[in-house]
């Protein structure tokens, strides 16, 4: 089972939207509280697809090649280089292997190889118990927790924010490969 990220392929258009629209599972997790509906296919081509051939902003996460998820960015403030970071596998069939984890390994290397910035952060909802424990598990900070600001379905969540400096991620990344060594 490889995972890898990458700019989506021109030929890919019909799969990725299939991908993103066939199952509404994913968006009960991604800021559900958010009025969400499904792109036509022009509108995901002229927006989200375009962006994912660009690859600068947002990738598609890839498992043996096959396109089941994203990895994106986005600047809370610029002008400040503060940095956000996010994640979403489409495919549930292949939610908790590992997949995301993956994929948000090299999506923040990425990030810090390609952007002169110290931190990258990624923010959820008390409802996301996966998405917290992913950030944890990565070596991401909880550096704030905003209680019972996100209402949905009668009942309040709280906003979870991440974040990760630049020497730390250098740190588990300078770990994992002398874990990898050892094991070789």
């Amino acid at each position: 089972m490889t995972v890898a990220i990458r700019p989506a392929h021109p030929s890919e258009l019909e799969l990725v939207y299939h991908l993103v629209t066939s199952n509404q599972e994913w968006t009960e997790f991604n800021g559900p509280y958010f009025p969400y509906q499904h792109p036509t296919l022009d509108e995901f081509k002229n927006s989200t697809f375009k962006r994912l051939l660009s690859g600068k902003d947002i990738q598609l996460v890839t498992l043996d090649d096959v396109p089941v998820g994203t990895v994106s960015s986005y600047w809370e403030c610029e002008e400040t280089r503060w940095l956000e970071a996010g994640v979403v596998i489409y495919d549930s069939s292949v939610w908790g292997k590992g997949v995301a984890a993956r994929a948000v390994r090299l999506w923040v290397s990425y990030l810090f190889d390609t952007h002169a910035i110290e931190r990258v952060g990624m923010t959820t909802w008390s409802g996301n118990p996966r998405m917290m424990a992913l950030a944890l598990k990565l070596g991401f900070q909880q550096e704030a927790r905003l209680r019972k600001v996100r209402y949905y379905r009668g009942h309040y969540y709280d906003s979870v924010k991440f974040g990760v400096l630049r020497s730390e991620w250098q740190a588990i990344c300078s770990a994992v490969n002398k874990t990898r060594e050892q094991v070789l």
